[in-house]
């Protein structure tokens, strides 16, 4: 590979990068490595990185177009910098500076929206630690790996079906506890197919998850939610998983269209302090995502 070296994991998804700063520019020849070891490996970590939040973002531009979050939340965003949202349990004069329980459920991020991002970006800020043990790993789940090992009468099944998408999960009997603003509550339902293709890589994977999928199209209410059980509990077999355990100034990209993530919830506010900045990207400078 150009500029840098890759250790691939032992799992189906994931390398770490290193013999790289991601602070400098990319040559085009490391841009299009990375783009390409992007699609093939789904999750790519970079420790070791300093970067303020400018060439955070610029580093994020080399895979597509940086957009803020939706809805926008200036309160949990480095000011002078939407794009960046802050994932984090730390409270400032009793309120919260980011997004404390982000990734409670299985999930693509952004899934919930008519054109879901390319990748998204975690850039590891403080990281928890206890008795010499890093705590707030977070987890991923290779759906392009579960569709290929889907057994063919299941895939012949979900041919042509769609799951519709609602940031809540409302009708799932999910439990989600996210409280956000009337702006997110009121974002329509979109609907996916269950098996979709990857618009960047090509690549199939499965695209369903229980926190934010509630039905079926064409399917009565119970068989929709049991398809979407039974999909969702697929992907997310050890076969397909990787764990990454957080360290400070880790980068980590990851395919959104390839991967499920989930994160850990075992640390705990004020005494053990979790702080990521979040960017997501779009498949390319001319695509765009609405709120309708």
């Amino acid at each position: 590979m150009a500029d840098f070296d890759v250790h691939l994991t032992d799992a189906v998804i994931g390398a770490e990068v290193t013999g790289i700063d991601l602070a400098r520019p990319l040559t085009g020849a490391a841009r299009a490595a990375l783009d390409a070891l992007l699609d093939e490996r789904s999750v790519l970590c970079f420790p070791g990185q300093r970067l303020d939040e400018a060439a955070y973002i610029a580093f994020a531009r080399n895979f597509g177009s940086v957009r803020p979050a939706i809805p926008p939340r200036p309160d949990w965003s480095p000011d002078g910098f939407p794009e960046i949202m802050r994932v984090s349990n730390i409270k400032h004069d009793g309120r919260d500076i980011g997004h404390g329980d982000a990734g409670s459920v299985w999930h693509s991020d952004m899934s919930f929206t008519a054109v879901p991002p390319r990748a998204t970006l975690l850039y590891a800020r403080e990281v928890p630690v206890r008795d010499g043990v890093t705590l707030g790993a977070t987890n991923f789940a290779s759906a392009v790996a579960a569709h290929a090992a889907l057994p063919a009468a299941t895939r012949a099944r979900i041919t042509g079906l769609e799951a519709v998408h609602n940031v809540y999960g409302r009708r799932a009997g999910t439990g989600r506890s996210v409280n956000f603003d009337a702006e997110r509550k009121a974002l329509p339902d979109v609907a996916h197919p269950l098996a979709r293709v990857n618009p960047h890589s090509g690549a199939m994977a499965l695209f369903v998850n229980t926190g934010e999928c509630i039905a079926v199209p064409g399917l009565g209410d119970d068989e929709a939610l049991a398809l979407i059980a039974e999909l969702a509990e697929f992907i997310q077999q050890d076969a397909f998983r990787l764990r990454h355990d957080w360290r400070v100034d880790d980068v980590v990209i990851w395919d959104n269209g390839a991967v499920q993530h989930l994160a850990t919830f075992d640390y705990h506010w004020p005494a053990e302090r979790r702080l990521l900045w979040r960017l997501t990207v779009m498949g390319a400078d001319d695509i765009e995502y609405e709120i309708e």
